[in-house]
């Protein structure tokens, strides 16, 4: 990757430092008696809201994706007006609603709703929360908190909440300035239109590959904004492969034209944040 790279959407991660989180006049020191309560009212609302999912019915998915209106992700990050062509009309494949039919079978023999097993799973997010804290936060404004778990929590000083919103918007400018450069490198490229457009499969699931003389991904596009679920790099050489891409999440897509054909960098998320990059002749993008 080029202009997306994983220091890049390491950065995106990081333009909502402040979200969901409160100042409170009792987190200038670290107080016991305090954290108790925040950790019984917060897990009393996560307990309140893993309920309202677990009482969700499958039924309604049918009712809310299928016909549904998407926008192209890149246009919506960069801020781009939208126009017809930058939507799709999701209609849901069979495959799909026989995935919903089956989880309507688990959902009417599903077993009475689990507090314990609720509680401490509130537990084991609030440490992993604690533990992103520690790798994300520089060292300077770490060191202002005075009880990690309170921050975890979603409370802070007012200075500390200061910080995280001028952080936030810090990165988001330069988040903006990397893809607005990338944006303008791509109009320069010799890419039809099609292509551009088409080449795109953020969220979308790699579930299986194919390495020959021709490189062939099957995708997973229910969580996606595409219907298109295969890719075939034609005549394609690996030019950077770090980790293998099947069950991997794709993220984001940089696409040169290169020497009669072109140069695809994939970014993708599985147990880490992992790069693919492919030469080939022609690319072809179909729904099967």
């Amino acid at each position: 990757m080029r202009y997306l790279t994983k220091e890049w959407y390491g950065l995106c991660q990081m333009t909502g430092l402040h979200f969901g989180m409160r100042s409170h006049k009792g987190t200038y020191q670290k107080d016991e008696d305090l954290y108790l309560r925040l950790k019984k009212r917060k897990e009393k609302e996560f307990i309140k809201m893993e309920r309202e999912l677990y009482d969700f019915d499958p039924r309604e998915m049918l009712e809310i994706y299928d016909g549904s209106v998407f926008i192209s992700a890149e246009k919506f990050i960069a801020g781009e007006e939208i126009h017809d062509e930058d939507t799709i009309v999701y209609h849901m494949p069979e495959e799909e609603k026989d995935h919903i039919n089956k989880l309507i079978e688990e959902y009417d023999s599903r077993e009475p709703f689990d507090v314990d097993k609720c509680k401490i799973e509130f537990n084991k997010r609030q440490d992993i929360i604690q533990s992103e804290n520690i790798n994300n936060l520089a060292t300077n404004l770490y060191s202002q908190i005075a009880d990690p778990r309170v921050f975890a929590l979603g409370y802070c000083t007012k200075e500390i909440l200061s910080q995280l919103k001028r952080l936030s918007k810090e990165n988001e400018i330069k988040v903006r300035r990397v893809l607005n450069e990338y944006t303008k490198v791509q109009k320069k490229e010799m890419i039809s239109e099609q292509l551009r457009e088409r080449f795109g499969f953020h969220d979308c699931q790699v579930m299986s590959c194919e390495f020959k003389q021709d490189i062939v991904f099957f995708l997973d596009t229910s969580g996606g904004f595409t219907e298109n679920n295969k890719i075939t790099f034609k005549e394609a050489k690996i030019i950077k492969q770090e980790k293998s891409i099947e069950e991997s999440y794709w993220l984001y897509e940089e696409l040169y034209y290169n020497q009669g054909g072109y140069e695809a960098h994939m970014l993708f998320a599985g147990e880490d944040i992992h790069e693919l990059t492919i030469s080939c002749k022609d690319i072809i993008i179909e729904r099967v």
